[in-house]
């Protein structure tokens, strides 16, 4: 972690990074909180989040708060927002677990159950209602005080793209696939896979130059905003393995200076949005299934029931080995299983 560096770093030049970043959320709030996202600059869930809902924040305080998301990379590197809102450089992030599971491995399991959840909704009731925002919380006071989660949860399932088709575990074997270190690199592994970890913006290079033959790479739309489907022919859906939690941070100093009504707002309307963009989200990936569907240019895979068993069965076992990496992990894992049994998922 950089954290001279995060500190020498003006607040007027953060100011000015994220004025180009995007400037749809700059409005005539009284105070707009700079938010770092892991999003693309080209995904379809920034461009509805900053369309749909960043407006209707500034509406529900009466002008008096706002948000500014900006794309990923846009202030810092992406697994130093942390640090960058403990400093004061932003005010906040909306960003995937997943790149703090290098600190603790209880990060690799809050972020990303891998196979675990079968749809988004289930990870958001745990996140609101299973003690999974209580959890988060807990890990961000022991490694990084002074962050205050608003709240956490899940938008979409991942599709896989894939250049070769994948119908089942047995053809994982040797495939090598871009995914994000920790946990999925660990199933996919222990599945045959050989994993390769690089950043999101770098997937679709990758596929065209053969470095990887697939990718745990995002939504069905995503992908398909980013041009994937023209190379990697072959997605899988609905997905087999990710369904990332992202995580909705402020600075406690931030926090502690809003209004009560402010702060009921903000937790309110990151709710509300995140329902808004599941729904957005599923009905946009299910037209653009059937869409490539019906033009034939695409082939569509979904593994049937068995092959998902098979695969989250080798998950379970590092869900498992994770969980013994420390007391934190084991914490994590045993707030999943409770809530999951509660669910009837196991």
């Amino acid at each position: 972690m950089k954290f001279e560096m995060l500190k020498t770093l003006s607040r007027a030049g953060v100011v000015a990074v994220a004025a180009l970043a995007t400037a749809s959320a700059a409005s005539a709030a009284d105070r707009v909180l700079k938010i770092q996202t892991s999003s693309n600059a080209s995904h379809a869930s920034l461009a509805y989040l900053n369309e749909e809902w960043v407006p209707k924040l500034e509406a529900m305080t009466g002008g008096t708060l706002t948000v500014e998301l900006l794309p990923i990379n846009a202030v810092v590197p992406r697994r130093e927002t942390p640090e960058a809102i403990g400093v004061g450089i932003l005010d906040g992030d909306l960003t995937s677990i997943n790149y703090f599971a290098g600190v603790d491995p209880a990060f690799a399991l809050m972020g990303d159950l891998i196979a675990g959840y079968d749809s988004a909704d289930q990870i958001q009731a745990f996140c609101a209602q299973g003690g999974g925002k209580e959890m988060l919380q807990k890990l961000f006071d022991a490694h990084y005080p002074g962050v205050h989660v608003v709240g956490c949860g899940a938008y979409a399932r991942e599709a896989f793209v894939s250049k070769v088709p994948v119908r089942g575990v047995a053809d994982l074997a040797g495939l090598k696939i871009r995914s994000p270190e920790g946990l999925a690199a660990d199933v996919f592994k222990r599945a045959g896979a050989a994993p390769v970890s690089m950043a999101g913006s770098e997937t679709y290079g990758a596929l065209e130059k053969g470095v990887i033959d697939a990718a745990d790479n995002s939504a069905y739309a995503n992908n398909d905003a980013n041009g994937m489907h023209k190379i990697a022919k072959y997605p899988i859906y609905p997905g087999i393995h990710s369904t990332p939690i992202l995580q909705f941070t402020v600075s406690e100093a931030v926090w502690e200076e809003l209004t009560e009504a402010e702060q009921v707002a903000l937790e309110t309307w990151y709710l509300a949005a995140y329902n808004g963009l599941r729904q957005h989200f599923d009905r946009l990936d299910r037209q653009l299934v059937a869409r490539d569907k019906a033009e034939g240019e695409i082939t569509v895979i979904d593994w049937p029931q068995e092959e998902r068993d098979k695969f989250r069965k080798i998950a379970q076992e590092a869900w498992e080995d994770f969980a013994a990496g420390s007391d934190l992990a084991k914490e994590v894992y045993d707030a999943h299983v409770a809530f999951m049994k509660e669910a009837g998922l196991l």
